[in-house]
């Protein structure tokens, strides 16, 4: 398959197609041994990502895939470079790419599937494997998931660990299997060594074999790995340079053409001594395992062990020699194994077994329009996010199916109240040894809430897991996660990990921006917005109202309950949700207005659309209207958080300047851009005019000049000038924060009502753009 992509297809833009063929054939044999001897239907697995040409070879040969998608590795609407599970055309349980992540979601899904058992019911028992590489154990996730309480216990987990020593780069230099069992172990992991194979094994028995044995344990890394493809005499003296002088008797009796082959038995492609460590991890129950499958890179190859051999690509020659050791042709090796042959009635046989019953949807889950959170007082937007939450876990409909997850800011992030009511999941009760008056904390198998260590990886893999449930433990819930904003930047891999997969949650962000104040730059986001903006599967959603929160909130469960839209406003959003909140109180008397002005069924589609007009000049300043022959300018003054207040202000200090200032709040920058830009793809596919959505319409009115207003980086707003077609300038944090008072640092960052005033002004002086 790699050898077809890269020497059979045209390639005309010269760039390099790959796909790792000594990656892959070192873990032939385990992954052999995995689908044609252990796994059940039920077992879910990730596979290596430079396995991925196995794993597709695999599922062709249980007829699980089409002969023509053999020829299209790494090609678009062909298979993907990396398993994925919403891009190609096999069934993958797990995407593998990222390298650390794909391994940890096996884990993290078996602890999903160990909170749905304990609240739905056991369901059929799943093996959930992840087939890793050894240098994947140099990333600082794998560690994180491997430490953190929640993974603990979990006996349906198994690791396999292509352990061919060897990176990207180079031979490893020293094999530190005793510091990673050492890890493991601490850690309460079983670990297993798959090292020699049988040949090797019974040569160990013979007199001399425990002086080989020795030598072989303890000679370097990098001179083993050499001794591959050498033959004969060079053979013999790589292999005894610097060996004990009682090793060579022992060499000397082992005829030429068994030594090589001897030399390089290990364990990982002994198909028999595989079994028996899977067969050893299914006995333990009560702890994860790992099993470390001593391997070649390039097993079976002519560049096996090479140094280099990563990406390298067997020529033409090389491939023909290949076809014809294996007794196969250019036409014959895209054959399926014949099926009147004892090897093609194993494969029917597990072709039958594995096959998976056709998936059922989980029925919707009912989430109200709204809680009804209360806004007589001001109110943070994090503080009517734990409100809403708590109140939704009153809804019968709602909440046996919310799981809520944080690490370790639970309480910081208002978490609090939905604890109380619904409990601390743990697979067994334990006792609370504290008692508190304000939070209980009561831990059993009944509880809701999934307590993490302090690791933004760890809660982007869970929420992924929790919002693949459906798919994978055949339960669909409503997980939500909370973590300081700025930390979301920490957790970014796995989060983009979640939402390449499929998965669906929501996760908020609080508190954000320099709005947090006194805690210093160190904690005070600003890019974040922009991340939430440009994610695929991502909606970015930033109000300020606690009103607003609350219809966008249910809004947004209420489409994961129902697998796609909720009721088709908006459009139905495919993915995860992204809350950027803060702990700033803000007076809710303007948005009342504005429900008063415009109506709550209305204003709830705005809302939800992604921006609407909080305070409308002429409604607010009639006399703004009075001269028609020479009306006011207007401008339109675009905000979105936390900054409104100051948007308002600035808007009244210009009423008294006779300018009209709309205020528009944007409560999903997402939404809107996106709105936008359907429009102009539209536009650009079919060589016609765009028009502009009608949210803009409702939102903006007359064509305007325009300042946008943000607690973020001032380019994440600045492409609305674009999309209105007017004069336009942004205002926003460009620079690393500091400690201060809110005040203090909005005047630093021009977030003043003064400073929007000049904007404005500014803004009415710049050369208009002709409409059409």
């Amino acid at each position: 398959m790699v050898d077809a992509a890269n020497r059979d297809r045209p390639n005309n833009d010269g760039v390099k197609v790959g796909g790792h063929q000594a990656s892959s054939a070192s873990l032939v044999t385990a992954m052999s041994a995995l689908w044609f001897a252990y796994l059940g239907p039920a077992d879910r697995v990730a596979v290596k990502p430079h396995a991925a040409p196995v794993f597709h070879a695999i599922q062709y040969l249980l007829g699980n895939l089409d002969r023509s998608y053999l020829t299209r590795l790494r090609s678009v609407g062909g298979l993907q470079s990396y398993p994925s599970r919403t891009k190609d055309p096999d069934q993958v349980d797990f995407s593998t790419g990222s390298v650390g992540l794909g391994a940890a979601a096996p884990l993290f899904a078996a602890a999903t599937r160990r909170y749905v058992d304990a609240h739905f019911g056991p369901r059929p028992r799943s093996r959930f494997v992840a087939i890793i590489g050894d240098a994947e154990l140099d990333e600082g996730n794998i560690w994180e998931a491997v430490a953190d309480p929640a993974t603990e216990g979990l006996g349906e987990v198994m690791w396999l660990v292509d352990f061919n020593r060897q990176s990207l780069d180079r031979v490893v230099p020293g094999v530190r299997i005793a510091q990673w069992r050492g890890q493991f172990e601490a850690a309460g992991w079983h670990v297993v060594e798959v090292k020699y194979g049988s040949r090797l094994q019974r040569a160990f028995t013979r007199p001399g074999g425990e002086h080989l044995r020795s030598w072989l344990d303890h000679m370097p890394n990098e001179q083993y790995q050499s001794t591959f493809g050498l033959v004969g005499d060079q053979l013999r003296a790589r292999l005894l340079d610097g060996a004990p002088s009682r090793l060579r008797g022992v060499v000397d009796d082992i005829p030429d053409d068994e030594l090589g082959e001897l030399v390089g038995d290990l364990g990982g492609h002994d198909v028999g001594a595989l079994l028996a460590a899977y067969a050893e991890c299914d006995a333990i129950t009560d702890r994860p395992s790992v099993v470390f499958a001593y391997t070649v890179k390039g097993w079976g190859l002519p560049i096996a062990g090479n140094p280099r051999n990563h990406s390298a690509l067997l020529t033409a020659d090389q491939i023909d020699s290949l076809r014809r050791r294996t007794g196969l042709t250019a036409t014959t090796e895209w054959d399926r194994i014949d099926p009147g042959t004892s090897a093609g009635e194993l494969v029917a046989r597990r072709a039958s077994l594995l096959r998976r019953p056709v998936e059922s949807s989980s029925p919707p889950i009912e989430v109200p329009q709204a809680t009804g959170v209360s806004t007589s007082r001001p109110i943070a937007t994090q503080d009517a996010f734990g409100r809403v939450l708590n109140a939704l876990a009153k809804v019968d409909s709602v909440a046996p199916y919310l799981v809520t997850t944080a690490p370790d800011v639970a309480t910081s992030t208002n978490l609090a109240g939905f604890i109380n009511r619904v409990g601390v999941f743990a697979p067994q009760a334990r006792r609370a040894w504290a008692e508190e008056g304000i939070l209980r904390w009561t831990e059993g198998p009944s509880g809701q809430h999934v307590e993490l260590g302090i690791s933004e990886m760890n809660l982007f893999l869970l929420l992924g897991q929790l919002g693949l449930a459906e798919q994978l433990s055949g339960q669909r819930l409503l997980p939500v996660g909370t973590v300081y904003d700025p930390f979301v930047l920490r957790g970014l891999d796995a989060f983009i990990y979640g939402v390449y997969s499929g998965a669906r949650f929501v996760v908020a962000g609080t508190p954000s921006g320099i709005t947090l104040a006194a805690e210093g730059g160190a904690h005070q986001s600003t890019i974040t917005a922009s991340v939430g903006l440009e994610l695929p599967k991502v909606t970015f959603i930033e109000p300020a109202y606690a009103g607003a929160l609350d219809w966008l909130l249910c809004d947004a469960l209420g489409q994961i309950g129902a697998g796609s839209s909720s009721g088709g406003e908006p459009p139905s959003d495919d993915g995860a949700y992204y809350f950027r909140l803060t702990t700033r109180p803000l007076d809710q008397r303007p948005f009342q207005d504005a429900r008063t002005r415009i109506g709550d069924m209305a204003l709830r589609r705005q809302v939800l659309a992604g921006a609407y007009r909080l305070y409308d000049a002429h409604h607010a300043h009639p006399q703004l209207l009075a001269d028609r022959l020479a009306p006011a300018p207007v401008v339109h003054l675009v905000g979105s958080g936390a900054v409104l207040p100051e948007v308002i202000a600035a808007a009244a200090e210009l009423a008294e300047e006779g300018i009209a200032a709309h205020v528009v709040d944007v409560t999903s920058l997402d939404r809107l851009y996106r709105t936008w830009q359907r429009a102009q793809r539209r536009a650009v596919r079919t060589a016609t005019l765009p028009e502009l959505p009608g949210v803009f319409h409702t939102a903006f009115g007359v064509r305007a000049p325009v300042v946008t207003v943000h607690d973020a980086s001032s380019h994440a707003m600045s492409w609305l000038g674009s999309a209105l077609g007017v004069p336009a300038v942004s205002l926003g944090v460009d620079e690393f924060g500091q400690s201060g008072s809110v005040r203090d640092l909005y005047e630093l960052h021009d977030l003043m009502p003064g400073s929007i005033v000049n904007a404005a002004l500014t803004s009415l002086s710049l050369p208009r753009i002709p409409a059409g």
